[in-house]
């Protein structure tokens, strides 16, 4: 009986897509729509399917719930300003909000399930971000060189009260009592000023004036200053963990997250958002923690394993060359996805399956370790465990 499965993906066409990015990258033909995501899991509210004799099934009937889903994620434009809830949070807001009757599709729900959401992004492409609050002193910098109203105001209470609760309870009085359009304008203004005088700090005024071109008067530009722009090169990856500020600005990646979609928004976005449930979500976190340095295991393999229980994921390299191919790393329940090339993946039990770019698989426990052969490159999640963590110290 086979035991690895082809898997049939749902996609998101979310208006802030790329019209292109992910139609390229699964070797199909745009069709204008902006395509945001395709999700490979079990959640809920799209579980895969997976490929059976004489029809198709969800992936939840054949693997049960996967503690991790795996997303691949194309931003034309800039996400919503967001956060994700810790476990306590996400599991009183679900059960307060089934208590009320919302439900689950409706477009003013915030908790889509019990879950907490930290995630990992992992670049496909150039791919930039904004994550977690500046220090201090730089917030200090870019609010001074704006010369209004607004930011001196702000200056004057983070020197008063500095640090992260201070930052805070910045964030907290903008969203609470929103500058007018016209003072955010002057900001936007000014930013521009200062840009054609060759003049930023560490990227915040550039990235408020892109950011403006596709929400203007938002509110959530101001906070833009406030936070720290991180640019991933294709194979580098970043851990956002809950309670974590964040926005995608553009690029394409594969996101890695406990199986949830609870998301708290506060602005550049047309989605419902909850600017008092993104405050109570806030957790201390510096964006210069997120970047994770892999474990490179033998010359094929990353590891990349933030500190959570739910997953990690493994990035392997495979040349022709190497006519026995390498073994997949990690075991247990797996999501394998072809980034590039063209691959074949063989069980324990010699079952194959060929994969190219934008293919994904499903690999039980009964598969045993899984070589892949041929020219390219997979990317696969998993949970990891103490023996694997084991594995991996015994082979770095």
């Amino acid at each position: 009986m086979a035991t690895m499965h082809r898997l049939r993906n749902s996609s998101r066409d979310y208006d802030w897509g790329s019209s292109s990015d992910i139609p390229h990258f699964l070797g199909a033909s745009p069709d204008g729509r902006p395509l945001a995501e395709i999700w490979m899991g079990t959640h809920e509210l799209s579980p895969s399917e997976v490929e059976l004799e004489g029809g198709a099934t969800s992936l939840a009937e054949v693997a049960g719930q996967l503690p991790f889903m795996m997303k691949i994620l194309a931003a034309g434009r800039p996400l919503s300003l967001q956060v994700h809830p810790n476990a306590q949070l996400a599991r009183a807001g679900f059960e307060a909000e089934n208590a009320a009757g919302v439900p689950l599709d409706a477009a003013h729900r915030t908790y889509k399930d019990p879950r907490h959401k930290p995630e990992m992004a992992y670049a496909l492409t150039t791919f930039d971000t904004l994550v977690g609050f500046r220090p201090t002193a730089e917030v200090l910098r870019v609010l001074d060189a704006i010369d209004t109203e607004l930011t001196s105001t702000l200056a004057e209470e983070l020197r008063a009260k500095p640090g992260f609760d201070g930052i805070v309870r910045i964030v907290e009085q903008l969203l609470a009592e929103p500058p007018t359009a016209e003072q955010i304008d002057e900001v936007v203004a000014q930013c521009r000023r200062l840009v054609a005088q060759h003049v930023d700090v560490k990227r915040a005024y550039v990235t408020l004036i892109e950011v403006s071109e596709h929400f203007p008067g938002d509110p959530g530009l101001v906070i833009s200053l406030l936070l720290n722009r991180v640019t991933l090169q294709p194979g580098e990856a970043a851990f956002l963990g809950a309670g974590i500020i964040h926005a995608h600005l553009h690029g394409m990646c594969i996101e890695v997250m406990t199986s949830s979609d609870n998301v708290l928004r506060a602005g550049l976005t047309s989605k419902h958002v909850d600017p008092e449930g993104l405050v109570t979500c806030l957790e201390r976190g510096m964006s210069r923690l997120a970047r994770i340095t892999p474990e490179v295991v033998g010359t094929e393999t990353e590891v990349f394993a933030p500190d959570v229980d739910e997953f990690a994921l493994a990035v392997t390299q495979v040349a022709a060359s190497d006519a026995t191919g390498t073994t997949l790393y990690g075991t247990g329940r797996r999501i394998v996805l072809c980034t590039g090339g063209r691959v074949e993946v063989v069980s324990a039990n010699g079952e194959r399956l060929g994969l190219v770019r934008g293919d994904s698989v499903y690999l039980a426990d009964a598969d045993g370790d899984v070589r892949v052969v041929g020219t390219g490159e997979v990317a696969v999640a998993f949970t990891p465990d103490d023996e694997i963590a084991g594995r991996l110290i015994d082979l770095v």
